[in-house]
């Protein structure tokens, strides 16, 4: 029985936990996200009063879980958060199944999380999501095309300011060029909302050539802050891919080295060229 009531408080403790980051979310939320978000909040409340009904006892929240996700939330959006939250709940939900027998309640909390999946879950909707695509376009081709220029510019150059600046200026370029081919894609495609495309596109390229470059005006020696680049690099790759595999519910391994072989290829190319001109043309600065 003691082991019993163990797996009763747990869940007891889960539910009471996920109501207080669905409220957080909810004030996140406007409009109809928000009413969906409460309702899911509502539902957690009245799960746990039900194993409460069972326990007899009052549980603590977890509130480092609740600080973890309204964390999460906060960076990555309340779509991210929630999917997240989702792969928690696929063991709580065969957990439930499996004591089904034993407590009645299980049976009623386990197809309420499968509404949730099924229904709630997806009527929630997030702008940014909206023009995904345009956002990993800008940030997927900064990645490539900058990390690559400067690879060939510091072997080439060696000289870690101009390095620097010379990116930052074809970054700025580069920058606006996507977004205006972003713009015309959109409105060839007759899709409604071209111009905030384009400004997602603009904004996720900008960001990352921004942090792409920062290292050439800190650090005197080009090779060593392109090392530094391509740690940055690595951390946004690594950023893309975890957002990209709970969004779309896909490997994160897969889209982590799919990534890193492109992005990183490139450079490898782009280097090779860098320090062939070097030796072929005697570039020095």
């Amino acid at each position: 029985m003691k082991e019993g009531l163990d797996v009763v408080l747990n869940f007891q403790r889960n539910e009471i936990t996920e109501a207080q980051v669905y409220g957080f979310l909810s004030k996140l939320a406007k409009g109809k996200n928000k009413e969906i978000l409460n309702r899911i909040r509502n539902d957690e409340l009245k799960h746990y009063q039900m194993w409460r009904e069972i326990s007899g006892q009052d549980v603590n929240i977890n509130w480092l879980k609740v600080f973890y996700y309204s964390l999460l939330a906060l960076i990555f959006g309340v779509t991210f958060t929630i999917k997240l939250m989702e792969k928690g709940e696929e063991s709580a939900e065969l957990a439930y199944k499996g004591i089904a027998s034993q407590y009645t309640q299980a049976e009623a909390i386990y197809k309420d999380e499968e509404k949730h999946e099924e229904t709630l879950y997806k009527l929630i909707e997030e702008e940014k999501l909206s023009y995904l695509g345009s956002i990993v376009l800008g940030l997927n081709d900064a990645l490539v095309e900058i990390t690559g220029t400067l690879a060939g510019l510091s072997f080439a150059l060696r000289v870690s300011q101009t390095v620097g600046i010379a990116g930052l200026i074809t970054g700025v370029a580069a920058s606006l060029s996507m977004a205006a081919s972003e713009y015309l894609s959109q409105v060839a495609d007759g899709k409604p909302n071209p111009m905030k495309a384009a400004i997602y596109t603009l904004i996720a390229y900008f960001v990352v050539v921004l942090a792409l470059v920062l290292p050439y005006f800190f650090i005197g020696d080009a090779v060593t802050a392109f090392v530094f680049t391509v740690g940055i690099g690595l951390l946004v790759v690594v950023y893309y891919a975890g957002f990209a595999s709970v969004i779309h519910e896909k490997s994160f391994e897969g889209t982590f080295l799919q990534m890193l072989l492109v992005v990183f290829g490139v450079s490898l190319i782009s280097f090779g060229i860098g320090e062939l001109a070097r030796r072929v043309f005697g570039i020095s600065v």
